[in-house]
């Protein structure tokens, strides 16, 4: 009897140990999972730098593509040390002012953090390409006439400041984010943030040479100048669809179960579908549109289209319907290609790739689909036509003010500043002679002869 108890008691502290153990590997593999996952969706966002290169370059003329390449390399690199250094404390650091600002873990990384947390640098190679994001969308409104140095200067101030302290707001439990904002992967975050400052930027530096002339009538005319190389746009576009799954998808946080809700593993699938519907419909209502208003098929604003219908649903993926995602895409379409007509030929702003139009209309229009559509009563996430009345909409409202008005007074002072100081623009003689060779004494196309579109 004896041994038969001990026998039994052996065998049940041999069940509790490997319950045990096997409960904690597979915490173990959950975490590591989700590290992965965070990992992926952190490459898959950082090869959009590559797409707005070719975006960029394909968009504007011949004579200012190793300008416009070395700004998009180098906007990464200084905007990755100086996010280490004091964007990550500003965004995720301990909260003061009442929920508007972080105060801690500045120098985030060796200095400040165990060589072993890899719960931090998950979180952290997630976030810095996302800030990288954020300060490449204003290379292409300022394409073609801004001095090289002065865009690596303010660079550095949108990835350690500007962005990071609205993003503290939303993001970082900020006061936005307790009033119940919502913008699950950065219409607002990101896109806005960089289409604000965009826009500021764009009429600080004034248009392209040539761009407005008063005609023999005395009315102002508007020339087009197209980019050099479309395919180059396209492929350009292609890769930022692609890492836009990564930028959306990984938004989750996590790759498991655990979470609960949108934040959960589950809700990826999801959230890669809304994606490519958004972007399919997108392109499919500015293709449309474009061919009604112009009479032709325009191929730039058809790929401006698939943009705007991915930063259309960058905030409201995680919390709408399929067949909704599909709507917000089709009018994010529509709604580009009248913002880039508007913004050129009535405001006379000169954006030469339409970054002003793309994200910072379409973030707006993003973050509002979330107040209409959102579809997630688990999460207390209810649109208007979902039972939710207008209070998901008047918060969705209050976060675009916030958010463009932080964004646009604070670059807009930057830009005021960079010009008055160090100088934003170069000269009229650098401009007509291109950038390549004023800025870098490096063509592009080593061997033909580039000519200045005038």
């Amino acid at each position: 009897m004896r041994k038969k108890l001990f026998v039994l008691s052996v065998l049940s502290l041999c069940a509790g140990g490997v319950s045990l153990f096997a409960q904690e590997s597979l915490e173990s593999l959950g975490f590591s999972l989700d590290v992965v996952w965070l990992f992926i969706g952190a490459i898959l966002v950082f090869i959009m730098q590559a797409g707005f290169a070719l975006v960029e370059t394909g968009l504007t003329r011949a004579k200012n593509a190793t300008n416009i390449t070395m700004k998009n390399v180098m906007d990464f690199c200084f905007g990755a040390i100086v996010y280490w250094a004091l964007g990550w404390g500003f965004m995720y650091g301990k909260d003061a002012l009442g929920g508007l600002i972080g105060t801690d873990q500045f120098f985030f990384g060796p200095m400040s953090v165990d060589f072993d947390n890899g719960n931090f640098y998950k979180s952290w190679f997630f976030q810095v390409v996302f800030a990288a994001t954020a300060a490449t969308i204003v290379s292409g409104a300022m394409a073609e006439r801004t001095q090289f140095k002065s865009y690596l200067i303010y660079t550095c101030f949108i990835s350690a400041i500007i962005y990071p302290i609205s993003g503290h707001w939303v993001w970082g439990g900020g006061w936005l984010a307790e009033l119940g904002f919502h913008d699950f992967a950065g219409s607002t975050v990101v896109h806005s943030v960089g289409g604000w400052a965009a826009l500021m930027g764009a009429i600080v530096i004034g248009p392209r040479i040539g761009k407005y002339f008063k005609g023999p009538d005395g009315t102002t005319s508007v020339k087009a100048f197209p980019g050099h190389n479309i395919p180059y746009a396209a492929l350009g576009v292609l890769l930022l669809f692609f890492g836009w799954f990564g930028f959306n998808g990984a938004s989750t946080g996590i790759a498991t179960v655990g979470g609960g809700g949108i934040w959960s593993g589950l809700n990826i699938a999801r959230v890669a579908v809304t994606t490519c519907l958004a972007a399919a419909g997108g392109a499919v209502g500015a293709l449309i549109f474009s061919w009604i208003w112009f009479k032709k098929p325009d191929a730039s604003m058809t790929l401006n289209g698939l943009l705007a219908g991915l930063v259309g649903i960058t905030a409201p993926c995680a919390v709408v319907s399929p067949g909704a995602s599909i709507i917000i895409g089709l009018i994010a379409g529509v709604i580009v290609v009248v913002s880039v007509e508007f913004i050129d030929k009535v405001l006379k702003i000169d954006d030469p790739v339409g970054a002003v139009s793309v994200h910072c209309t379409c973030g707006v229009f993003g973050t509002i689909a979330v107040g209409i559509w959102a579809n997630a009563p688990d999460d207390g996430i209810l649109g208007l036509l979902h039972g939710g009345g207008f209070a998901q909409l008047g918060v969705q409202l209050i976060g675009i003010l916030a958010v463009g008005a932080w964004a646009a007074l604070t670059s807009l002072i930057l830009f005021l500043v960079i010009k008055a100081t160090v100088g934003l623009r170069v000269s009229a003689r650098e401009e007509l002679v291109g950038l390549d060779l004023s800025e870098h004494k490096a063509e592009a196309y080593g061997g033909f002869q580039i000519f200045s579109n005038m």
